[in-house]
């Protein structure tokens, strides 16, 4: 790692209280000992397992966050729907109608650089938005004076997350894939200088269904009558990674998953 490296460190959705927690016990650490230039969190989830707040997107700051992004619950929590334009720097999907209340990139700045933040959202068993690949490349074409541009790519479909990554390969920096709580085992810098990952995971209950209480989330199966999800309770898996940039070209050098765990 060279000395002018440029560092993202990017956490894993955020799932409720027990996941606010966890991120509040061990990113204040983890930035000490990373020193990342950066840090990037999706918080989509960090309301009761469904959504974000005000409340909470400040706590999440609070606890070392720059920059949150989200995905397909932003707006779970009614009262978001008027809080989210007085959030700089909290995202929702840049795919959303262009009338949607809140934006889905930010520029933010850091170590005398300017990172271009992108939340991208997938479409296959998501809500059908506008084509994600198209709204990627409008923003690139506005933003060709960045050269560090992170992209959370939010999507339940594994080969539309690859897809993305492939698309952007050698035009951005980073590709992380969120949203099905499950981390993969493919983080790598792509040929073309973007680093990627397909999902990076969570920060939320080990012990549950993707966070969720484990025998609700069985019951549904079992009987296929709706219930009300709940938050799981127990040990925290922390998911993320951290992307090494080299500032003057905007290519990733290296990304490393930085997974721990909170009692």
């Amino acid at each position: 790692m060279a000395a002018d490296d440029f560092r993202i460190l990017f956490v894993a959705d955020v799932v409720g209280h027990p996941g606010r927690e966890a991120v509040k016990a061990i990113l204040p650490g983890l930035k000490q000992e990373l020193t990342p230039h950066l840090t990037v969190v999706n918080g989509e989830n960090a309301a009761g397992g469904f959504g974000l707040t005000a409340k909470i997107a400040a706590e999440l700051r609070g606890a070392g966050a720059d920059v949150i992004t989200t995905g397909n619950h932003v707006f779970a929590q009614k009262e978001f729907v008027g809080e989210i334009p007085d959030l700089p720097g909290v995202l929702r999907p840049a795919n959303y109608p262009p009338a949607a209340p809140g934006q889905g990139w930010w520029v933010a700045e850091s170590a005398g650089l300017k990172v271009l933040v992108v939340n991208l959202m997938g479409r296959i068993f998501m809500d059908a938005h506008d084509d994600p690949f198209q709204v990627v490349d409008r923003l690139l074409a506005e933003h060709r004076d960045i050269p560090i541009v992170f992209v959370d790519m939010h999507a339940e479909v594994t080969s539309e997350k690859t897809a993305m990554g492939w698309f952007l390969d050698g035009r951005v920096s980073a590709v992380v894939g969120t949203h099905t709580h499950i981390p993969t085992a493919d983080a790598r810098v792509l040929p073309g200088g973007t680093a990627y990952v397909t999902d990076v995971g969570m920060v939320g209950p080990r012990d549950g269904c993707i966070g969720m209480d484990k025998d609700v989330v069985i019951k549904r199966f079992l009987t296929g009558v709706p219930n009300r999800f709940v938050v799981a309770s127990g040990t925290v898996t922390f998911n993320s990674v951290l992307v090494t940039i080299n500032p003057s070209s905007g290519r990733a050098t290296s990304i490393q998953r930085i997974d721990r765990e909170h009692v």
